[in-house]
């Protein structure tokens, strides 16, 4: 989608011309928004309010309302991490991204999936602020260079380092992903060896320094602390497969790219969970069970 120039006057007749030109690009906002803030109901929260400003401005004065909207979209973001990671220091427990159902829109409004799937989000939680706006609207959303500069005021070559050190932290902690048929292919087989207990084949499915990571803010019997290794996550999957899978139903969603278990009990979503894998095999385990935070995951 290209940012092209267009002239939208303010007066109260044209506010339904207004609201199609902010339909027409919410898409890449939200996109934006949740890349940069890693929760869905945040996200639609920011944009919302871009929208609210976007209603009172004069945009008579405004010559390119997609990059109007995305640039106030990123500077409000950045805001926003400030005051979301420090809640997150009182969160109880490990805290991983909000999960995003992606069947319907599977790029959130990108031409590209990048910054989207959740061992991404939680790689680009180590970055400052202004590495994660550039690297997410040059890697996801292909902005050029000087309009980077222009959405956080800086210098083209400003931008530059900050996309390049933020590619090196990215490329330097993540592995390449497995295909997505391959993600669910192992996902099916994990759940499979869960379920019954098959330690064997659960440690054949690890990597050596998979990572079990339990999101539930202090819930009752959610692990508090991250597990790390294939014999310490094997045990761990074997001291709760006596309890944890009774009544339990499994669906499946699209969540963030990839396919994710929908956990139900009762006719209820109890957590949703999903794994990352890599040529080494699986290097993490991710439950979210946070009900605030999967009530929107079906």
């Amino acid at each position: 989608m290209t940012d092209s120039e267009v002239d939208v006057p303010n007066d109260a007749a044209d506010l339904e011309t207004a609201a199609e030109v902010f339909a027409s690009v919410r898409p890449r906002l939200f996109g934006i928004a949740y890349r940069m803030l890693s929760s869905a109901t945040e996200a639609e929260d920011l944009v919302q309010d871009v929208w609210l400003r976007w209603q009172t401005y004069d945009r008579s004065t405004v010559r390119n309302p997609a990059a109007f909207l995305a640039t106030t979209t990123t500077r409000l973001a950045i805001n926003a991490l400030t005051s979301a990671r420090a809640r997150r220091e009182t969160y109880v427990g490990p805290w991983l991204p909000e999960p995003v159902d992606t069947s319907a829109d599977p790029y959130l409004g990108a031409e590209r999936g990048e910054a989207l799937e959740f061992a991404a989000l939680l790689l680009m939680e180590k970055l400052s602020d202004h590495e994660r706006a550039a690297y997410v609207l040059r890697e996801a959303f292909d902005y050029p260079y000087a309009q980077i500069a222009e959405i956080l005021r800086t210098s083209q070559p400003a931008v530059r380092q900050l996309v390049s050190r933020a590619r090196k932290h990215m490329a330097a902690e993540r592995r390449t992903p497995v295909s997505p048929a391959a993600q669910r292919e192992l996902l099916v087989t994990f759940l499979e060896a869960a379920r019954s207990g098959d330690l064997t084949g659960l440690e054949k499915l690890f990597s050596p320094d998979v990572t079990s990571l339990s999101d539930g803010n202090g819930g009752h019997q959610v692990a508090r602390t991250a597990i790390t290794g294939a014999a310490r996550v094997t045990k761990f999957l074997a001291a709760i497969s006596g309890w944890f899978w009774d009544d339990v139903e499994v669906g499946w969603a699209q969540t963030n790219g990839q396919t994710a278990a929908v956990l139900r009990r009762g006719g209820s979503v109890y957590g949703v969970l999903t794994i990352s894998a890599s040529a080494d095999g699986v290097d993490q385990v991710l439950w979210m069970v946070n009900p605030e935070k999967i009530a929107a995951v079906s």
